[in-house]
Formats: structure tokens, C-alpha cells, sequence
């Protein structure tokens, strides 16, 4: 499919909205809703099966999809807005994904952890080679290969603090927020890659071919965001 902006999604000719299911959808509903835009209440309900939902807005409606596909959604044209992580917008480095708006929530932090025990007499300082489990290969390639380190990753999709505990590799690069999941797996931090918070993001095609309707609500949602 090429990279267009897409109709046939939501209402004829009008505008679709990508959000992330978990935490990231819990503090961005408050900031739409400050926009003005209002979503069907089962959006929020995660026991919910719906994957499409109205809005108040009659040209708009929102799209429920996992946290690491909104980037994907943008940029292919299946949704002209999303919400997204700057760690899954700098992952993927779509061309064709803009982020006008730092929305300042889903706050954390992209780092690099190893068994305690380990830590205790590790210096990262000192690495050449690094095996890693993580679904974010092209940053932590990136991360390690500016100070000259070669990284072998190995890509899963979560529960990446099993991999150490089962020998898979010692070391993981994913999302820490308050760092008790690391801490109840027995991990500890050695380095962080990047601070993550959640973007506006917009299809530039879209941008392009409707950017008073997409402006307006790029504006609305800044403002909001901004006023928090």
C-alpha cells in the first residue's frame, strides 16, 4: 500500500485518529478531551473488543491499536493522526511521520539493564560486544555503535526481563518507568539511551492534501497539551 492518506477509513472523507492502548491512552484521553474531542466511552474499556470509535466530531473518529503500530498506521495512510512514543517514532524513523506536538505524557526512559549481581562488577565503559534482548534493534544498534561498541540483538516482543533469567543473553535495552519491573526481576540499570514522552504525530501526505482540517486539530491538541 503506498504511503497516501486514506478515506475509506471511519466516516467518508473524514479523518482518522491512531491511539495506543495501556497508560499512553489513559493520559491522552484528558488532553483530547481539553481539545475539545470527546471519544465513545469504550474506547477506555480495555475488556472492550471494538477497535473503531466515533468521536463528537462528526469528521473524525479514533482507532484503538497497540502502542508499537501507531507509527506504522501514520505513516502508511490508515490513519492521518496518531499518538506515539518518541521511542517508537525514532525506532521506525518513518519519512512520511511528522511530530509537530511533544504531548508531555507517557514519561520514561529507554535503558539498558543487566542482572544486580552483574552490575556490581560490570563497567559498561569497558564493552566491545553486547548481546541484547529488545524490540527497539535500531536504536540500541545506534546507541551502542557511537561509542564503538558492536551490539547483537536479539529481537523479541515483551516479557524481555525473562531473557537473562533464562540465559538467553544477559543484558536487555527496554522501557523503564519507575523501575520496579526491573527490580522484581532481579535487573538493575547501567545506562540510559533516550527519554521517552508521547508526540502528536501526522501522515505529511494527509498534511499536505487537507492541512486546514488536520491543522486544526494539530493546533487544538498543542494547545491543550501545552495548558496542562
Amino acid at each position: 500500500m503506498s504511503r497516501r492518506s486514506s478515506s475509506r477509513n471511519g466516516k467518508a472523507g473524514g479523518l482518522v485518529l491512531a491511539l495506543p492502548k495501556g497508560r499512553i491512552l489513559v493520559e491522552a484521553l484528558p488532553v483530547l478531551r481539553a481539545a475539545g474531542i470527546e471519544v465513545d466511552s469504550d474506547l477506555a474499556d480495555e475488556t472492550s473488543r471494538k477497535l473503531s470509535f466515533s468521536t463528537n466530531l462528526p469528521e473524525l473518529s479514533v482507532v484503538r491499536v497497540r502502542s508499537f503500530d501507531v507509527a506504522t498506521y501514520v505513516a502508511f495512510g490508515a490513519a492521518h493522526l496518531g499518538v506515539a512514543g518518541s521511542d517508537v517514532i525514532a525506532e521506525f524513523d518513518y519519512p512520511d511521520v511528522y511530530a509537530p506536538v511533544d504531548l508531555t505524557i507517557g514519561r520514561c526512559r529507554l535503558s539498558v539493564a543487566e542482572p544486580a549481581e552483574l552490575a556490581e562488577q560490570d563497567d559498561p565503559g569497558r564493552w566491545s560486544h553486547v548481546r541484547v534482548a529488545t524490540k527497539y534493534p535500531r536504536l540500541t544498534t545506534q546507541h551502542f555503535a557511537a561509542r564503538g561498541v558492536h551490539a547483537e540483538c536479539l529481537v523479541l516482543s515483551g516479557a524481555m526481563e525473562l531473557a537473562p533469567r533464562l540465559g538467553l543473553c544477559r543484558r536487555i535495552v527496554d522501557l523503564v518507568a519507575t523501575g520496579e519491573t526491573l527490580k522484581a526481576n532481579g535487573l538493575t540499570e547501567v545506562e540510559r539511551i533516550a527519554d521517552v514522552t508521547s508526540r502528536l504525530i501526522v501522515n505529511r501526505t494527509a498534511l499536505k492534501l487537507q492541512p486546514d482540517a488536520i491543522g486544526r486539530f494539530v493546533d487544538a491538541i498543542g494547545k491543550a497539551a501545552n495548558g496542562r
